[in-house]
């Protein structure tokens, strides 16, 4: 990676912060795409204070030369590239590579890459003992935790710096799939069904999922694509929650694998990856009766009520989330390749037109994002709720293998160690137990 793309310019201007009489200065630096940042990083040492921003939402924890997300205008890239180039003219593969070596592949890189992921597919036999130590109604997220952090007792990884490194993203991201699609089969009681050297990666992962000893599964050319498209949308995404969890770990010069085994954990959460999942059990229950979706509406509207409409809104997006409005036509896509209808997609657009003429929503901009369609084009797939998560994981993979690599390379980097504003009891008197009262 050229470590050049992965600095801020500093300005001229400063930042005062006036605090006790006196007057601190602040520098600033600013990022490529125009962003400007506050340098706080020595004011606890000169002033005696520190900042306090719950949840982070206004406070950079990073410089990365990934992603870049316009929250105000709606638009992502990666690499520079736009999101949506990527998806009309990528494979997932493409994409991978380019997250972690900061360029798209040549025909020769891309077809060495290929051969890298078709090597590394299987999993160590010894490791299956451990799918079947998990209970049968596991849910995968648990086992691709458990089974991620394994791997760093099977598999060694090169350094960051190493000029075959490619091999060890190669490794772990045809892995993954592969733990996914047999903590799928174990939950089902199904056997195994091992990766073929002659599909590419996702045709791949769909066989290992539907193929059976008494099902010859047909590969369709519009899901592979489609599939293909859905892992591009979720490769990476900016400073999010799981992907801040793999560079906290990193941090510490904890391995690749325990810091993308932390990053699944934080995925799994339901105000994160398992969003799509809190969507499709929101939809299911409106499609159970089709007269409580105006009163559900009115609840998201009423402050005294803690209820939310699943899928509308973001952290980031103060617009149309540009990845949503994608899916939203892969999902038709879709269902029109396989010639199926989902009653849950006619509620999803029944509702998603209510809101957006609703100036309650519009005036707060909160408009379907990237989880709102994912569910329905999965269903349809046939991958079952459960496993919406883990499809999230193996798309976000890349995002956070490239963000491991950037926070290990960076010669500067600090082990993460957030402050807090103490809110607990003042010094006590220490009594013994024979003096407490009962």
């Amino acid at each position: 990676m050229n470590k050049k793309t992965n600095k801020a310019e500093k300005t001229s201007e400063t930042a005062r912060l006036h605090f006790q009489g006196k007057v601190y200065e602040l520098p600033t630096f600013r990022g490529t795409e125009g962003q400007v940042g506050i340098d706080i990083s020595h004011l606890r040492q000169t002033s005696g204070c520190f900042t306090f921003d719950n949840g982070f939402a206004n406070t950079a924890s990073c410089k990365s030369a990934i992603t870049f997300v316009d929250g105000e205008n709606g638009f992502l890239r990666y690499r520079g590239y736009d999101i949506l180039d990527l998806v009309e003219n990528c494979t997932f593969v493409e994409v991978a590579y380019l997250l972690a070596e900061n360029k798209l592949p040549t025909a020769v890189e891309l077809e060495n890459f290929s051969e890298h992921l078709n090597q590394h597919s299987m999993i160590h036999e010894d490791m299956h003992n451990f799918f079947s130590g998990f209970p049968p109604n596991s849910h995968p997220m648990a086992i691709l935790s458990a089974m991620v952090t394994s791997l760093s007792s099977f598999y060694p990884y090169l350094s960051a710096s190493d000029p075959d490194f490619i091999i060890t993203v190669a490794r772990l991201l045809s892995k993954v799939r592969t733990i996914a699609a047999f903590s799928y089969k174990k939950s089902l009681g199904e056997p195994l069904v091992y990766p073929r050297y002659d599909l590419n990666y996702c045709a791949n992962f769909l066989n290992m999922m539907f193929s059976s000893p008494v099902n010859d599964y047909k590969i369709n050319p519009e899901i592979v694509k489609a599939l293909n498209q859905l892992f591009i949308l979720h490769a990476d995404h900016e400073q999010n929650c799981s992907t801040s969890a793999v560079r906290l770990v990193a941090s510490t010069g904890s391995n690749l694998y325990a810091s993308i085994s932390a990053g699944i954990s934080a995925l799994w959460g339901h105000l994160h990856g398992g969003a799509n999942q809190a969507v499709i059990e929101m939809l299911t229950k409106m499609h159970k009766n089709r007269n409580n979706i105006k009163k559900l509406i009115a609840r998201a509207k009423n402050k005294n009520d803690n209820f939310k409409l699943s899928g509308f809104g973001h952290a980031v997006y103060k617009n149309y989330d540009p990845r949503a409005k994608t899916i939203k036509a892969i999902c038709d896509n879709v269902l029109s390749a396989l010639n199926v209808s989902d009653p849950l997609l006619e509620v999803a657009k029944e509702l998603e037109e209510l809101v957006l003429k609703d100036e309650y929503f519009i005036e707060r901009r909160l408009y379907p994002n990237v989880d709102f369609y994912t569910g329905i084009v999965y269903r349809a797939m046939g991958i079952p709720t459960m496993m919406l998560t883990v499809m999230f994981t193996i798309g976000r993979l890349p995002g956070w293998i490239a963000h491991w690599k950037e926070c290990v390379e960076d010669g500067n980097i600090k082990i993460w160690r957030p402050r807090q504003i103490y809110i607990g009891p003042n010094k006590r008197e220490f009594v013994p137990l024979d003096r407490r009262m009962k």
